[in-house]
């Protein structure tokens, strides 16, 4: 019988648009798989429907220029999702395939761009598969579409109570790059009152952007310096506890070591060695000696043995304490405490160079001329007892500054005039030391570290820089004349070992570096990165040292460990390594060990080979953990600093410039914020990524890097770690223009994008609503 006229077959489901795709065998638009499909073009708009739909749970993918296909038919690699405040992420290839998904190895496994609305339900630091766009992608970086998240990994997540209805809360990450909600069910007990922080296990998903989730611990107010610590713990899932199999190892470690111990080692202990740390060390790793000779001078470095404790797995062994130490990669430290990467049993008593306690290290020894020129070193295996543990500002106070109470503290010391009088021969090594490696070309990047004071409940009062002077880089040029020497006899010795390599910058990011330094008015006499020194010496002691000196840091590779020589740019080191520290850093330890088998001491296995270039990926992945969380807890105690001062004024210095805004460096603590490009003036302002600068279309108003400029505290949101700042004064026109020096505020308004306007009517708006008004403007 035949059909009748008003008949129409049932729209495909959405297995059959999938076929229709798959049938292709190619990207197709929609107007081809209305023909596949054998479609009328009444149903285009049903169909796209349809393959948005199915887009939205991951099953199609839409490339540009409208092209429909399956996940499946695109390359796709797994890796860790790293996700960004304003959306989207990028994530890193994992460097072991998941079955059936292929995996990139090597140089090109460079990051995965995710742009915004492409994640999928992927979380923050999830495992995540990834199909990889064809055509180009963001930068150097490919494109690539979240299409399944292989493994959640967040187990636990802090999030603040934003609303409560019966006993069923409602709770945001604090965290603002997770894109979720939890709904959390409080069966019994007191109810956590609005606002506060607390910490969730998630459960089970409810929507596309809705968990539920229980409640592991209320943390209560995040405006202590402790909750913050431990958000930053939490996000970064830092360890803790050790294992029971470590500290039982730990454990069965004798107190005290045995006579047999000390066959083969030198005696130190009628040398007056000292160890020299921050007031808050928790750990003592290395001691100095210095010692004038009729050519120079000789300096002793004792280093913690640690290696005669820590060993790894085999000969009877159980090697819990090695795996534990490989795993953590380094010390984790924090403001408040500390994640060891060894148990307290060892860090802070049986491996620590407690002063008036023997303790067994390992002996570098080197002779210097009396130009600094370095001789032949010796090693051994020693014992030695500390003279003094002394701080940096103590010394500082003795050496530099001649007080008379702190030069009497010392001396009344045991051995303390002995103490005093190899301090100041140390003193003078360390100034020849230093000259020495100026010479060769040394990068003296003298960044400060962040320092901040709390009251009694634990909340910032203060923030500033830690003052660094000779006394820091008096330990410094001993533990890098010892690294080196090591990294000397082991390159010699042909054994397996990690160098510490820093590489040459490219020419592209040596080229963008000069482009930014001369438009801060610093141009060096020639550009190769020979003169990247002058350029710091330059800077150093003005407004502009500190900017400076993250600029050149920020256009170098990171320094890493491999087992390949590649020199130590920063350092102008032939051969360079880390040996003066294995107490906190797993590296440390592994060429304790290697040097130990150059002397014919028995130390344990050396990895090599494929293995070795397996653990070092492993700790550099550790120190660039550890790194960031130390950057988000500077940041955390900035905005913490800066919570109570909105509305002030403050001095800055311009540090980077992007086509969405200036970042200022504030003068008296090292806190960056942002100023918005709609917040500079009522103008267009074009952006120069090469000059680093903003300039206006109307005004000729320009800002570049370096300029010093005073500004206003708009607003501090702890949740997104934004500070945000206003200009208080506009900077000279580059041409014609308005008259400089006007008060931002009292400009004539312009011409201005539309995204502009929209963000300075909502802030308008904003302002209004929590009776905040605007200021600076």
């Amino acid at each position: 019988m035949g059909e009748g006229r008003g008949f129409r077959p049932p729209f495909p489901s959405a297995e059959e648009v999938l076929r229709a795709v798959a049938a292709l065998n190619r990207p197709a638009r929609t107007d081809a798989l209305l023909r596949a499909l054998d479609l009328p073009r009444r149903d285009k708009k049903n169909l796209e429907e349809s393959l948005y739909l199915l887009a939205a749970h991951h099953r199609l993918l839409r490339l540009r220029g409208g092209l429909w296909t399956l996940p499946d038919k695109l390359e796709n690699l797994t890796g860790r999702f790293s996700a960004l405040s304003g959306g989207g992420g990028f994530v890193t290839p994992l460097r072991t395939a998941r079955p059936g998904v292929r995996s990139r190895k090597g140089p090109d496994a460079r990051d995965v761009h995710i742009p915004v609305g492409q994640t999928g339900d992927a979380w923050h630091k999830d495992i995540v598969r990834v199909a990889l766009m064809p055509g180009k992608g963001h930068g150097p970086s490919p494109e690539g579409r979240i299409v399944a998240v292989e493994e959640r990994t967040l187990t636990e997540v802090p999030a603040h109570v934003q609303m409560r209805t019966g006993r069923k809360l409602f709770c945001r990450p604090a965290d603002s790059r997770l894109p979720v909600a939890f709904s959390v069910d409080v069966p019994d007990g007191e109810l956590p009152r609005q606002g506060a922080l607390l910490l969730l296990a998630p459960e089970k998903q409810l929507a596309s952007d809705l968990w539920s989730a229980r409640i592991l611990g209320d943390y209560g107010h995040e405006d202590s310096m402790a909750v913050q610590e431990e958000l930053v713990k939490v996000n970064h899932q830092a360890p803790r506890d050790f294992s029971g199999a470590a500290l039982a190892e730990a454990a069965a470690l004798p107190r005290v070591f045995r006579q047999e111990d000390l066959h083969g080692r030198e005696d130190l202990r009628r040398f007056p060695l000292v160890t020299i740390d921050g007031e808050d060390a928790r750990d003592f790793d290395d001691a100095i000696h210095v010692e004038r000779t009729p050519n120079g001078w000789f300096l002793r470095v004792a280093v913690a043995d640690v290696s005669h404790y820590v060993r790894p797995r085999g000969e009877g062994r159980p090697g819990a304490l090695d795996g534990e130490a490989q795993t953590r990669g380094n010390s984790w430290y924090f403001p408040l405490s500390v994640e060891p990467m060894l148990p307290p049993a060892l860090s802070n008593d049986l491996c620590s160079l407690r002063p008036g306690e023997d303790r067994l290290a390992m002996l570098v020894g080197i002779p210097f001329s009396a130009d600094g020129t370095p001789g032949e070193a010796r090693f051994s295996p020693a014992v030695m007892r500390s003279a003094a543990r002394l701080t940096y500002d103590e010394l500082k106070d003795c050496l530099l500054d001649k007080k008379p109470d702190a030069l009497a503290l010392l001396t009344g010391q045991p051995d303390g005039q002995a103490v005093l009088d190899m301090l100041e021969q140390a003193l003078a090594l360390a100034a020849l030391l230093r000259q020495t490696r100026a010479r060769r070309g040394s990068l003296d990047l003298d960044l400060p570290e962040a320092a901040c004071r709390t009251d009694e409940a634990g909340r910032v009062v203060w923030m500033g820089h830690r003052q660094r002077h000779d006394i820091h880089r008096l330990v410094e040029e001993f533990m890098i004349a010892a690294n080196e020497a090591v990294a000397r006899r082991l390159r010699d010795a042909e054994l397996p070992f990690l160098y510490r390599v820093h590489p040459r910058p490219d020419a592209d990011r040596l080229r963008s570096l000069f482009d930014s330094l001369a438009a801060a008015g610093l141009e060096p006499q020639g550009r190769n990165a020979a003169r990247l020194r002058d350029v710091l010496d330059r800077a150093k002691g003005t407004e502009k040292e500190f900017p400076v000196s993250r600029l050149c840091l920020r256009a170098m590779p990171q320094a890493r460990y491999q087992p390949d020589n590649e020199g130590h740019f920063g350092l102008a080191s032939q051969a360079y390594c880390h040996f003066t520290s294995p107490i906190r850093r797993y590296a440390d330890l592994l060429t304790h060990r290697a040097l130990k088998t150059a002397l014919g001491v028995p130390a344990g296995a050396l990895p090599a080979g494929e293995k070795l270039r397996r653990v070092a990926e492993g700790i550099n992945k550790c120190e660039r953990a550890a790194m960031a969380c130390e950057r988000e807890m500077e940041r955390r105690m900035g905005c913490l600093a800066l919570l109570p001062h909105a509305g002030e004024r403050f001095r800055g210095v311009i540090a980077g410039v992007t086509h969405f805004g200036i970042f200022v460096e504030l003068a008296l603590m090292p806190v960056e914020g942002m100023i918005r490009t709609e917040d500079l003036g009522d103008d267009y302002y074009d952006f120069d990524a090469r000059a680093m600068s903003l300039t206006g279309r109307h005004s000729g108003v320009a800002w570049r890097m370096g300029q010093s400029l005073e500004v206003i505290l708009s607003h501090v949101s702890l949740g997104r770690l934004e500070i945000r700042l206003m200009p208080l004064e506009l900077p000279e026109p580059v041409k014609g223009g308005r008259r400089a020096g006007r008060r931002a505020g009292h400009e004539k308004r312009g011409k201005k994008r539309p995204e502009q306007a929209r963000a300075r009517r909502s802030r308008q708006r904003a302002a209004r609503g929590s009776g905040t008004g605007r200021r600076g403007r």
